[in-house]
C-alpha cells in the first residue's frame, strides 16, 4: 500500500488548509491531502448539513477525518494538525490507533480552560489592567451538579478588553510581516470565515473542554512542533502533550505558523517526525 497519506487537519477551528498548502506543499515529504474540515473553507457551511449549523462536536469532525481515510483507501493515516487540527488529530489516533500511522501535531491546544486564561492573561496585560481570574468565585456560586463555566467566561472577559483578532494576533506572530503574509494569502484564497463553524462548537461547550486526561489513552507515537514564540500553545499546551501522551517535542524559532517564519527548519522537523 506505499506510505500512510499526510491529512493536513487546519485551526482556527473554522478557517481552513488553503495558506498551509499555497505555501508549503511543494515541500511536503509525502503524499498529502489538504481537508477543509467540515464547514470552513471550500467545505460547504454547516446549515447545509443534516446537523444543521447550530452545534458541531470532535465526535463529528473525527468521523469525517475517518471517511477521508476510507475515500483514499488507506489502510492507515498521518493525521497532521495545527492548533485546533491537533485535537482532531490526537482524538482521531486515540479512537483508531490501527489506521494511524503515527501523529503529528503544531502548536496543539487540547486544555481549553487554560487556553482561555492564557488569553485573558495577555489581554489584561495589553490593557493595563489587574489580571482577574473568575475562576474561584464561579466553582464557589455554581450550585452542586452543575458545571462552572470557566472556560466560556474567562474568554468572555478576555474579549471584552480586547476584540478577539488583536488578541490572537499578538499571541501568534512574531512580527507583523508573518501576520501579512498570512492575511494576503487568506485574501489570495478568498475566504473568509463566518464564524459558525467556532459558534457551532462553543454551543457544545468547547471552552469549558479538557482532552488532557484522554492523552494518556495515545497508543501511536505522538510527535509534536512546537513554535516558542507562540503564547497560545507554549509551553503549557505543548507540554500536556509532552508529558500525557509521551509527546516527541520539537521546539523552533517561531510562533503559531512556522511555516511562516522557519520554513526550512519547520520542514525539517516535519520530515524527522514522519520518517523515526
Amino acid at each position: 500500500m506505499g506510505e500512510a497519506p499526510v491529512v493536513y487537519l487546519h485551526g482556527g477551528p473554522g478557517y481552513n488548509a488553503y495558506s498551509f498548502q499555497a505555501m508549503f506543499a511543494d515541500r511536503m515529504p509525502r503524499r498529502a491531502v489538504y481537508l477543509d474540515q467540515r464547514g470552513s473553507g471550500r467545505s460547504g457551511p454547516l446549515e447545509d448539513t443534516e446537523q444543521g449549523a447550530d452545534t458541531l462536536d470532535l465526535d463529528t469532525l473525527v468521523g469525517d477525518l475517518d471517511a477521508v481515510r476510507d475515500f483514499l483507501g488507506a489502510e492507515r493515516i498521518v493525521p497532521l494538525g495545527h492548533g485546533f487540527g491537533g485535537l482532531v488529530a490526537l482524538e482521531y489516533a486515540r479512537r483508531f490507533p490501527t489506521r494511524t500511522e503515527r501523529v503529528i501535531v503544531v502548536n496543539p491546544w487540547v486544555h481549553f480552560p487554560d487556553l482561555a486564561l492564557t488569553l485573558l492573561s495577555e489581554a489584561s496585560a495589553r490593557k493595563g489592567v489587574v489580571l482577574e481570574d473568575p475562576a474561584a468565585a464561579l466553582r464557589a456560586s455554581t450550585p452542586e451538579g452543575q458545571h462552572p463555566q470557566v472556560g466560556a467566561t474567562r474568554i468572555e472577559q478576555a474579549f471584552a478588553l480586547l476584540n478577539a483578532r488583536d488578541l490572537l494576533n499578538a499571541l501568534h506572530f512574531t512580527d507583523a510581516a508573518s501576520r501579512m503574509h498570512l492575511e494576503f494569502l487568506d485574501s489570495e484564497g478568498q475566504f473568509v470565515g463566518s464564524g459558525e463553524v467556532q459558534q457551532a462548537l462553543v454551543n457544545q461547550g468547547l471552552w469549558e473542554f479538557e482532552y488532557a486526561p484522554f492523552l494518556t489513552e495515545l497508543r501511536r507515537p505522538v510527535y509534536v512542533i512546537a513554535g516558542a514564540h507562540d503564547r497560545s500553545a507554549y509551553p503549557e499546551q505543548v507540554q500536556y502533550v509532552a508529558d500525557l501522551a509521551d509527546g516527541d517535542v520539537t521546539v523552533l524559532d517561531a510562533g503559531h505558523y512556522p511555516w511562516l517564519d522557519a520554513e526550512d527548519d519547520f520542514a525539517a522537523a516535519l520530515e524527522d517526525a514522519l520518517r523515526r
